[in-house]
């Protein structure tokens, strides 16, 4: 099943999932990159992990791991630059923490609290997490159109997984990059399920890229867990991008080793030899295997990696645990710039009904 998974040709790879390198590496990625993204991808890691046992113990809501994707959240991020603008979907913590996103505010989101999309830094420009599927796609069009229009030397990137490209909005939004030229690069993180649904089942094509041919735009597969393609190819687009010569689809071919989310369980539809063999391609030990074998990546610098890992990981779940909590109305300011009247009077009366249950002793009212 996992040919797809394999250095296949036409499918553009440089380390391999034994940590052998097949192609020469491209300009830009030195030691000092591969041991950088190596490091992100260990974070992030370990994040998800504390996220889905904060989950587990009722101290998060929801929660959708990216474990095995971290390739492709870092590659996307270590290759864009700060002036670009990120319209995410709901497994991008990679990407978000190197646009300057903090942990804690990753922890806020999936926590229920808003305030963890107020960002700073580069990410000040990107969108919030992208739950609907699919729809962030119009979005980031229309961002890319706005800059066209004001002829900055911008581009946007817009990601979504294998089973939004089964959906209209996504098609729709490629096929307006096409005619209009846009600058936008569109990453599918093809982890090969749509929750239950495989990706064979989704599509009649061959490959997700080839989608691409329907709207008159560029497109690659690439190996989505090798850091340094997906980085590449990112690059490569987004320069393009900017240059004016319009947008491109990056099917960055991965696997799932999660859940959907932590509301899914896996299990009842996926066989446990189908994931046990999608872990000999994990992206994180790929790259440390070409580490190592380079003499570039000792035992030593692992435990010391992992301890700083943890201690900033303990201080963000300690931040978000100790947060105070947002306002009751907090979910309705984030909406629209100015909030429309409707919306107001559902705020009034939200506000009047908390009032009035917070002086019957906090007595919830069903009236």
């Amino acid at each position: 099943m996992f040919d797809v998974l394999d250095q296949t040709p036409g499918k553009l790879g440089f380390i391999d999932a034994h940590g052998k390198l097949v192609n020469e590496l491209p300009d830009g990625v030195s030691i000092d990159w591969l041991q950088q993204s190596y490091q992100h991808m260990v974070r992030i890691r370990q994040l998800d992990k504390k996220a889905v046992a904060l989950q587990r113990t009722g101290q998060m809501h929801t929660y959708p791991s990216c474990l095995g994707q971290e390739a492709i959240g870092t590659g996307i991020g270590m290759a864009m630059q700060d002036a670009d603008v990120l319209v995410p979907y709901y497994r991008d913590q990679a990407t978000q923490v190197l646009r300057g996103v903090s942990m804690q505010q990753i922890l806020q989101v999936w926590g229920g609290d808003e305030r963890g999309n107020l960002f700073e830094g580069a990410a000040v420009k990107d969108f919030p997490n992208c739950v609907p599927i699919g729809t962030q796609m119009s979005h980031a069009a229309g961002i890319a159109a706005a800059m066209k229009s004001r002829g900055v030397k911008q581009a946007v990137v817009a990601n979504c997984g294998d089973g939004a490209t089964s959906r209209g909005d996504v098609y729709e939004a490629l096929n307006l990059v096409g005619v209009w030229q846009l600058p936008m690069v569109a990453v599918i993180n093809n982890n090969q399920w749509a929750i239950s649904v495989p990706r064979g089942l989704q599509t009649a094509t061959a490959t997700l890229a080839e989608k691409a041919l329907a709207v008159g735009i560029d497109s690659i597969q690439i190996d989505g867990n090798d850091v340094v393609a997906v980085f590449q190819a990112v690059r490569n687009a987004l320069t393009r991008a900017r240059s004016g010569k319009g947008g491109t689809l990056i099917e960055a071919v991965s696997y799932r080793l999660s859940d959907h989310t932590t509301a899914d369980d896996a299990t009842r539809y996926r066989e446990a030899s189908e994931v046990s063999q999608a872990w000999e391609y994990d992206p994180v030990k790929r790259l440390q295997t070409y580490l190592h074998e380079l003499g570039q990546w000792t035992p030593a610098q692992e435990q010391s990696l992992l301890a700083e890992v943890k201690q900033s990981i303990d201080k963000a779940v300690a931040d978000y645990l100790n947060t105070a909590p947002q306002a009751a109305d907090d979910f309705m300011a984030y909406v629209f710039a100015a909030m429309p009247q409707p919306l107001q009077a559902q705020r009034e009366r939200l506000l009047a009904r908390l009032e009035r249950d917070n002086a019957a002793g906090g007595n919830c009212d069903d009236s």
